[in-house]
């Protein structure tokens, strides 16, 4: 495409992932800071404030930035041990009543967007936690629902890292039929989990295309266990033990444009996820994504 892509989609960033190595408050909010300086992000993608006393701060740049953000969940399940699909009433409650106080603090930040994930599951009885995923998502659609808050299910990996339920296309489309009717729901697609899942581009996307919310793209490491990027760890493009370059992003782009996602005018969120190993410079990582994103971008019809 000759068209720049800004033309098309609002570009995002995963802060926790661009800078994983935050120790202090001041530098949360000075890594904040690099992302809300650069003009060529349109939002940035935050999760549960680490830090006393931070939200104020927070809130207030953004908003000075002129900027959008979403708010991932996901370290709300993580921390805390919850699983939104357990088969355990209590403990699924738990998982529900811990991701309401995520709504409720994307609320007082003004997010857009709320961000979870499925968890861990029993082989055996994938059907059971597909109907107990269906009943949580109801729940939570209908609480943020009242904040104007659009709700998005992130697709992971089923048996290497996240070993979350969906997980493969088949149980996606399995439990989008049990929650497809409602209005404030909808997928992130990933392209660093398709390799992981083990599904093409097309296989991955094609079922779920008019329930896409938001995309990330990325980088994975899945052919050597002792990788130190190994899994779920987002590396840079051309990673050399990575599975997704320029070509990958290209085809991941193309069949997002086909399908509609990605258009003239379009408010779409497309958002890195990347990060540096240990010993690489974030910046040079971020910058690095441009790039790939550029190239991709110039193969798309």
């Amino acid at each position: 495409m000759k068209d720049d892509i800004h033309s098309y989609c609002l570009l995002s960033i995963v802060h926790s992932q661009a800078f994983p190595f935050i120790k202090s408050k001041e530098e949360f909010i000075s890594t904040l800071k690099t992302i809300l300086y650069d003009d060529y992000f349109d939002c940035v993608e935050i999760s549960q404030n680490p830090y006393e006393g931070l939200i104020g701060e927070v809130v207030a740049l953004i908003k000075a930035s002129h900027m959008d953000f979403t708010y991932c969940g996901h370290s709300r399940l993580f921390k805390n041990k919850l699983n939104i699909n357990s088969l355990d009433e209590g403990e699924r409650v738990k998982a529900v009543e811990e991701l309401k106080r995520g709504i409720d603090e994307a609320y007082s930040i003004g997010a857009k967007e709320f961000q979870f994930l499925s968890r861990t599951y029993d082989k055996a009885k994938i059907d059971e936690h597909i109907l107990s995923l269906a009943k949580s998502t109801r729940e939570l659609c209908e609480y943020a629902k009242k904040f104007g808050i659009t709700v998005t299910l992130e697709i992971f990996d089923h048996d290497i890292d996240k070993c979350a339920l969906l997980g493969p296309i088949d149980r996606v489309t399995a439990f989008l039929e049990k929650v497809k009717d409602i209005d404030n729901f909808g997928f992130m697609c990933d392209l660093s989990h398709i390799p992981m899942i083990g599904e093409s581009i097309e296989e991955n996307l094609t079922p779920i295309k008019d329930y896409i919310k938001h995309a990330h793209v990325g980088n994975t490491s899945i052919r050597d266990k002792n990788d130190i990027a190994y899994g779920d760890m987002n590396p840079r493009f051309g990673y050399e033990k990575g599975e997704n370059d320029v070509e990958e992003l290209a085809c991941f782009l193309q069949h997002l444009k086909d399908f509609g996602y990605l258009h003239e005018n379009g408010k779409n969120y497309l958002g890195f996820e990347v990060r540096p190993i240990p010993g690489e410079d974030e910046r040079i990582v971020i910058a690095n994504a441009k790039r790939t994103l550029r190239r991709a971008w110039q193969l798309v019809h």
